[in-house]
């Protein structure tokens, strides 16, 4: 089978994105570039995934159109091509529907950067992409517009993407974001949250991408 690693590891991700009640269902969508050429791996519309298998996977070109596999690819493959378009450092795409984070996304609130491990791992605010119709290419340029150079991104009135060189960092992304949106929920019986200053965030950004863990 072409492909048979990355294929693998976009089912291994969909199974803990599931097991960690990042979605429900057959929601939610993951994709893995394909090192050295301009396709990825993506995850077949509405297979479940405790069932997916690396044969379910799609391989996709920069245009949308399959390369190989039998199944139809997600809906949201506009929204994968655009980013690996746009953002050459990105390698991997995990998009859920996580609920805290999603009525972040319902409120068309950005979660703030307040905490930590949040500006660390994101590299500072989350912010809300323009709504538009799921599936859409105009959804996708909207989520490329308010990403930019980080690496979360809420969608208005849908859900999150965390991108980066790894599904595993990826997934961890959008972990990281479910946790600071119930944090910002939870916060605004207190007063709400403070956010860091932009020093602080640049500085925590900075050493997470350089220093932090055995660099």
């Amino acid at each position: 089978m072409k492909y048979f690693r990355e294929r693998k590891e976009v089912v291994e991700t969909g199974k803990e994105m599931y097991r960690s009640a990042m979605t429900v269902g057959t929601w939610g969508n993951i994709s893995k570039k394909i090192s050295g050429k301009e396709l990825f791996a993506i995850t077949p519309s509405g297979v479940d995934y405790k069932k997916i298998k690396p044969e379910d996977v799609v391989i996709l070109d920069y245009e949308g159109e399959v390369v190989d596999g039998r199944k139809k690819p997600s809906t949201e493959k506009h929204l994968h091509r655009y980013l690996y378009k746009n953002r050459e450092d990105i390698k991997a795409i995990v998009h859920t529907h996580s609920i805290y984070a999603s009525a972040m996304a319902a409120a068309r609130q950005p979660i703030p950067g307040a905490m930590e491990d949040l500006v660390q791992i994101v590299g500072g605010s989350v912010d809300v992409a323009e709504y538009d119709l799921p599936g859409s290419e105009d959804v996708a340029q909207n989520a490329v517009d308010a990403l930019a150079e980080k690496d979360g991104v809420l969608l208005a009135n849908h859900g999150v993407v965390g991108v980066s060189e790894t599904l595993p960092d990826a997934l961890k992304v959008c972990q990281i974001i479910e946790k600071s949106a119930q944090i910002t929920i939870a916060a605004q019986s207190v007063g709400g949250v403070v956010e860091l200053s932009n020093d602080d965030i640049d500085f925590m950004r900075e050493f997470y991408l350089n220093s932090y863990g055995q660099k």
